[in-house]
C-alpha cells in the first residue's frame, strides 16, 4: 500500500493559489537553490534521472493520411529524401454513355497543392503555398500502375483494412505501366491557373488554385475510357479499380537540392474532353467532359539516404545510460525516447513508512510521494547542438512529446490555454514551446512543459515513464500511424505530424559532457514540511 498524503483544508487552498501564481512566474534558479517567491520557498530539483536515446524508425503505415507529400528534400545534415505517391482513381459516374463516334479532344490532369489565398485583386487571387520545403526543381513523372491496392487484407481473411507502408515504393515500381507525363525540371509555383475557353464576348475564364496541370495522351484515354463504354470495366468503380489500378506519381532528383510539398489529392482529377455526333448542333458534333477523380486508396512512399556518422550512432545507442546527442528527423525518420526517474524499484511505502520490496513504481517517484512535494512546474529543456546543425530556416519550429507506452498526447496538451489558437504554429506553445532562436536566427532550445504529466506520476499512481519525441511543424490534432513491426523499447506507433515534417535537428542528450546543455528534468516544487 502506498502512503496517502492528506493536506489540511487551508494547505489545499494555499497550494491552489501557489499553483496559479506559478503559471505567471519566471523562476531564476541555479542548481538546487531555493527561490524566494512572495515569501514562499519554491525549490528546484534537477536530480531526477533522465535517460534519452534515439531510434531510426522502422517502416510505418502511410495510407489513409490526412495529407500527402510529393518531391525531393535535401538535408545537409541528415541526407536526402524522395517522396512519391501511388493513388487509385475512380470514375465520376459509372456506366457512362459517350454518344456515337466519341473522340477524345484533350486530356488534362490537375493536382492542387495545399495553399492559402492571401489577396484578391481584379478577380485574381494571390496564394502562398503551405507545407513547402525547398525551392529547387525535381524530376516528376506519372505512370500507369499495375499494382492492385486492396481495401481489405487477405492475410486476415479480408476482415481487416489493408495497410501499406512507407518503404513499399520499390515494390510498386515493379508494376509500372505506361508513362503518362514527364516533367524533367518540375518546380511548383504559387500562381493561380487560368483556363480560357471561347473568344471575344464568348470568352470564359476558369480559375484554379495553384497546382500541377499537364496534358495527357488523347490516344491512351481514348483506348482506356471512351472505347470501353458499355463494357464491364466501366460498370462500377470496383470493376474500374481492377481494370485501371492507379497512377504512380514518382519524384526523383533533378539537381543537388529539390522541393518537397503537400498536395491535395481529394480535389485532384483528370478531365477528358471529348466530342460526339449530335444532329442538334450546327456542326453535327457536340462536346462534353468526363472526369476521373483521385479517390480511394493512396500511399506515400519514401526513399531516404542517411548520413553515415548518424547511422553509426543510431546502430549503437546506449539505452542504459543514454546518449550525448539526440537525433530527430521527419518523414520515414528518427525519433527519440526519454525515460524518466530511472528503473530502480527496491523500496515502497505504506501508511507506516518504508516497505523494503518492489512496488512497481520507480524509487525516485516513491520518494517524492513520501516527502509530500507539491509540484508547481516540471520542464524538459532540449538544447540544440549547434556544432552539428546547419541552423536557420531548415530547423523544425516545433517538436512533439507524447506518452510512448500508451500512444497518447500528454494531459498537458489538452490543458494548454493556447490549444485553440487559430494559427497552428502558435498552438499548444505553453506545453510544447516553439524553437527559441538566437540573434543569428539559429535554434537554441525547445522548452517542453510536462507539469501535469509529472503530477499524475506522483499523485495519481500513473506508471508510464517513457516518452516519445518527434519533429513537427503543426502539433495540432496528432493522430498515430502503426509501425509494421514493434520496435524496441515497445514503439508501436508514431505521430503522423512527424511523417509530414521532413526537417531534422540534433539535440544534446543526458550523457553530454556539456553540463550547461545537458538534458535534465527541472522540477519546481514546494516542500510543505519546511
Amino acid at each position: 500500500m502506498k502512503k496517502k498524503l492528506f493536506l489540511p483544508y487551508t494547505m489545499a487552498i494555499f497550494a491552489i493559489i501557489l499553483g496559479l501564481a506559478s503559471c505567471n512566474e519566471d523562476f531564476e534558479t541555479i542548481g538546487t537553490e531555493i527561490v524566494r517567491d512572495q515569501g514562499l520557498n519554491i525549490e528546484v530539483n534537477r536530480e531526477a534521472t533522465v535517460v534519452a536515446y534515439s531510434r531510426k524508425l522502422a517502416p510505418f503505415r502511410s495510407n489513409g493520411l490526412g495529407k500527402y507529400q510529393l518531391g525531393v528534400y535535401n538535408d545537409e545534415v541528415f541526407g536526402d529524401a524522395q517522396v512519391s505517391i501511388l493513388s487509385q482513381v475512380a470514375l465520376s459516374s459509372t456506366d457512362p454513355d459517350f454518344g456515337e463516334n466519341a473522340v477524345v479532344d484533350s486530356v488534362h490532369i490537375y493536382i492542387p497543392y495545399l495553399s492559402t489565398a492571401t489577396d484578391v485583386t481584379d478577380e485574381v487571387t494571390t496564394y502562398t503555398l503551405d507545407s513547402i520545403y525547398g525551392l529547387a526543381p525535381f524530376h516528376l513523372e506519372l505512370f500507369e500502375s499495375n499494382y492492385l491496392l486492396r481495401e481489405l487484407d487477405p492475410s486476415t481473411n479480408f476482415e481487416e483494412i489493408q495497410t501499406y507502408y512507407t518503404d513499399q515504393g520499390s515494390l510498386f515500381e515493379d508494376f509500372l505501366g505506361a508513362s503518362l507525363v514527364e516533367v524533367t525540371d518540375f518546380k511548383p509555383e504559387a500562381t493561380e491557373i487560368e483556363l480560357h475557353e471561347g473568344e471575344g464576348d464568348d470568352l470564359e475564364i476558369t480559375r484554379l488554385e495553384p497546382g500541377f496541370r499537364a496534358a495527357l495522351s488523347n490516344h491512351f484515354f481514348q483506348e482506356l475510357i471512351i472505347n470501353r463504354a458499355g463494357n464491364p470495366e466501366l460498370l462500377s468503380n470496383t470493376n474500374f479499380t481492377e481494370y485501371f489500378r492507379g497512377i504512380n506519381i514518382k519524384a526523383t532528383p533533378a539537381s543537388v537540392n529539390g522541393t518537397l510539398l503537400s498536395v491535395n489529392l481529394a480535389d485532384a482529377y483528370i478531365d477528358i474532353n471529348y466530342s460526339f455526333d449530335d444532329e442538334d448542333e450546327d456542326s453535327g458534333r457536340a462536346s462534353e467532359t468526363f472526369t476521373i477523380n483521385f479517390s480511394g486508396i493512396a500511399v506515400n512512399t519514401f526513399e531516404n539516404s542517411l548520413n553515415t556518422s548518424i547511422a553509426d550512432d543510431l546502430a549503437n545507442v546506449d539505452r542504459v545510460n543514454g546518449e550525448e546527442n539526440l537525433y530527430l528527423r521527419g518523414g520515414e525518420g528518427i525519433m527519440s525516447v526519454i525515460e524518466l526517474f530511472g528503473d530502480e524499484d527496491s523500496i515502497g511505502y505504506n501508511d507506516f513508512g518504508i516497505v523494503n520490496q518492489p512496488n512497481g513504481t520507480p524509487d525516485e517517484i516513491d520518494e517524492i510521494r513520501q516527502k509530500g512535494w507539491i509540484i508547481n512546474e516540471a520542464n524538459l529543456v532540449f538544447h540544440v547542438n549547434q556544432d552539428l546543425m546547419v541552423g536557420g530556416s531548415t530547423e523544425p519550429e516545433r517538436i512533439l512529446i507524447y506518452d510512448l507506452d500508451n500512444n497518447t498526447r500528454l494531459r498537458d496538451f489538452n490543458l494548454d490555454p493556447s490549444i485553440n489558437n487559430p494559427e497552428a504554429i502558435d498552438a499548444v506553445t505553453s506545453h510544447l514551446g516553439r524553437l527559441d532562436r538566437g540573434d543569428d536566427d539559429n535554434g537554441d532550445s525547445y522548452k517542453i512543459r510536462i507539469t501535469n504529466y509529472v503530477n499524475d506520476l506522483v499523485n495519481n499512481d500513473s506508471t508510464s515513464v517513457k516518452l516519445g519525441l518527434v519533429v513537427a511543424q503543426s502539433v495540432v490534432n496528432p493522430s498515430f500511424l502503426k509501425l509494421r513491426n514493434t520496435q524496441s523499447p515497445g514503439i508501436d506507433f508514431v505521430p503522423e505530424v512527424s511523417l509530414q515534417s521532413p526537417e531534422g535537428t540534433i539535440l544534446y542528450g543526458n550523457a553530454t559532457p556539456n553540463e550547461e546543455k545537458r538534458l535534465t528534468l527541472e522540477i519546481y516544487y514546494t516542500d510543505p514540511n519546511q
